[in-house]
């Protein structure tokens, strides 16, 4: 399973890292400690999070959020696989944005709960990139 720092987490969160730090060291999201001393969050810990955080009213912190080239950097939360199809779901600050696509692409991409994503958006379509 992936693991974040409390940086990299921040940037997915869409907050600053002492703000992420705060959170930690209130107990509001687990973490351990790598060899190195490294504070670390396990990637399904960080997700189930990033959900909880978005479905917030967001009265810590009032923090814009923008895209650049409609690239919306997150984590990703859920995969759903058919047959056929597959529906991944992507956490990227205060939004979450929603993917079908095949399942093929699911499994070369290799993508899993916990995971950093990126979702790609034009017009109606929604392009999944792994980071």
């Amino acid at each position: 399973m992936q693991s974040y720092t409390i940086g990299q987490a921040a940037r997915l969160l869409g907050v600053s890292p002492d703000t992420a730090r705060r959170w930690a060291d209130a107990g509001r999201i687990a973490t351990h400690r790598d060899e190195g001393g490294r504070r670390l969050i396990d990637g399904r810990d960080l997700a189930a999070f990033s959900i909880e955080l978005a479905q917030s009213d967001g009265a810590e912190e009032d923090t814009s959020y923008t895209s650049a080239r409609n690239a919306f950097p997150g984590i990703v939360t859920a995969v759903k696989l058919g047959d056929v199809a597959a529906q991944v779901e992507i956490q990227a600050g205060p939004h979450r944005l929603v993917s079908l696509l095949t399942r093929e692409a699911v499994e070369e991409l290799e993508l899993e709960v916990g995971m950093q994503a990126t979702a790609r958006v034009k017009s109606t379509s929604v392009y999944i990139d792994r980071s």
